[in-house]
C-alpha cells in the first residue's frame, strides 16, 4: 500500500500552465495574473486581446488560479462541443 505523492505547484507553475491553455485555444493573451483585492479575497484574471477577460475569486492565490484554470476549461470544453 504505497501512498503517491502529489507534487505541489507553485502559483508561477499554475499560471504559466493556464497562460499556455489560454494561448493554445484563444491565440493572443495579454497577460494572466493574480492580486489581492481590498476585499481580503484573491483575484486571478486572464486578459484577452480581442475581448474582455475571465476572472475568479479564491481565499488564496492558489484557489483563484484553481478556480481560474476550471472556468478556462468549461469554455474550452463547450467551444469544442460545438
Amino acid at each position: 500500500m504505497s501512498k503517491e505523492i502529489k507534487e505541489v505547484k507553485t502559483a508561477e507553475q499554475r499560471i504559466d500552465r493556464i497562460y499556455k491553455l489560454a494561448i493554445e485555444h484563444f491565440g493572443e493573451v495579454r497577460f494572466v495574473g493574480i492580486k489581492k483585492h481590498k476585499k481580503n479575497v484573491w483575484v486571478a484574471k486572464v486578459q484577452f486581446d480581442e475581448f474582455g477577460s475571465l476572472i475568479a475569486e479564491g481565499k488564496d492565490s492558489i484557489d483563484a488560479l484553481k478556480k481560474l484554470r476550471s472556468r478556462l476549461n468549461k469554455i474550452i470544453d463547450r467551444y469544442n462541443m460545438v
